[in-house]
């Protein structure tokens, strides 16, 4: 039988190694990727900047779904260059055709003063509250690290606003901004299942704030108790990674359109009305805007709001997570979002249909360089009523 060093050897035999400065070299390489085989805790006291970590006894399970192409530049390391050359070695046996080791691992590239940082981890309570997460690849410890970095900021704690914030909550995203500036009435417990009874009365923001750190205390909710409007809507979105539009008349959406575009921040975008339920993205320059798909509001008599035509409890739900899932998939950039496309959702016929939307070229808002986009109130075009955040 062959002893621990002779398959150390044989392994190094068939491997490539490098020292720590060429590997500085070819993780420049478009697409490399730096592959940490050590166990977790040798990993939360430091690693390289932007390293996949997989620990040794889970490379074989995991690594096709953490790097899915077979023809990625990897540059395998663990403490001391054995794990890594053995994880090398079973990686080409995987099929993967450009792969090193590190010589003397992490230690030496540490001695070398190469640059190198302590990760975030999830402490042991976080790592059983989003484990469901961390079995998924496209997830894992990195995505749920990536959300618990992320700011959403919801506009409206309402119908669309409720659900959409606590499945935000529920999967971590660290920062939730709340914008409101109503009360909780018991006309809304029909459909805003934030609020209960006992917060009638309340700021709708406030409620909002007990219900999301209830539920999960990883969160920082900031609370907006104001008006949107034209003199401070980009103080409220800046620094945001995606705004969540649950707001229900044409000026403040087109109020929000101009600002997302004026600061590069896509928008998850939410609509409902009686049965029916429709939900787009908007990626600033990239994809159509609202004003693309509604160039002009419809006269104030055929756009009524849900006060007054009235919406079926459910429908939020179902429109609101929806607004969930896509803001998810944007913040770690997973699938196809929904830019370019409206999906709309009829409950009475329980079918969901796709439209392509098209970007116009001549677009009053998203055609012109953002620095000529001027931030103004659009309370002239159609509402009856004020110009406020909240959701139906």
């Amino acid at each position: 039988m062959p002893t621990f060093r002779e398959l150390l050897n044989a392994a190094r035999s068939r491997v490539a190694e490098v020292t720590p400065a060429e590997a500085v070299s070819l993780l420049t390489k478009p697409g490399a990727v730096a592959l940490d085989v050590r166990e977790p805790d040798e990993y939360e006291q430091g690693a390289l900047e932007g390293a996949v970590h997989i620990p040794r006894g889970f490379l074989e399970v995991q690594v096709a779904g953490r790097v899915p192409d077979r023809a990625t530049p990897l540059v395998v390391y663990c403490a001391g260059g054995v794990r890594s050359a053995f994880a090398a070695d079973t990686l080409a046996q995987l099929g993967y055709t450009d792969v090193v080791s590190v010589i003397g691992g992490f230690n030496r590239w540490k001695d070398e003063g190469l640059p190198w940082e302590t990760p975030r981890v999830l402490s042991p309570e976080q790592r059983n509250r989003y484990q469901r997460h961390l079995l998924l690849p496209e997830v894992d410890m990195a995505g749920q690290v990536k959300l618990l970095r992320s700011k959403v900021l919801l506009l409206g704690a309402g119908g669309l606003g409720s659900p959409a914030a606590l499945y935000l909550a529920a999967a971590g995203v660290g920062t939730l901004g709340v914008v409101d500036m109503d009360v909780v009435d018991a006309s809304n417990l029909q459909r805003q299942i934030m609020h209960n009874m006992d917060r009638l009365g309340e700021r709708k923001v406030d409620s909002a704030k007990k219900a999301l750190t209830s539920l999960n205390p990883d969160v920082n909710v900031v609370t907006y108790d104001v008006r949107l409007g034209a003199d401070n809507i980009l103080d409220v979105f800046s620094g945001y990674d995606v705004i969540v539009d649950g707001t229900d008349n044409f000026p403040t959406r087109y109020l929000v359109n101009d600002a997302s575009l004026k600061l590069d921040i896509p928008v998850v975008h939410g609509s409902i009305f009686r049965f029916e339920g429709q939900v787009s993205v908007y990626l600033p320059h990239e994809g159509p805007c609202y004003r693309c798909q509604v160039p002009e509001p419809p006269p104030a008599e055929l756009a009524p709001s849900c006060a007054e035509a009235g919406v079926l409890g459910v429908l939020p739900g179902i429109i609101g997570s929806l607004q969930a899932m896509e803001t998810i998939k944007l913040l770690l950039g997973l699938g196809d979002a929904l830019s370019g496309r409206l999906l709309a959702y009829d409950a009475l016929e329980a079918s969901f249909r796709s439209f392509k939307l098209n970007r116009d070229p001549e677009c009053a808002a998203c055609s012109i360089p953002k620095e000529q986009l001027v931030i103004a109130e659009y309370d002239e075009l159609c509402m009856p009523h004020p110009i406020e955040a909240p959701a139906a």
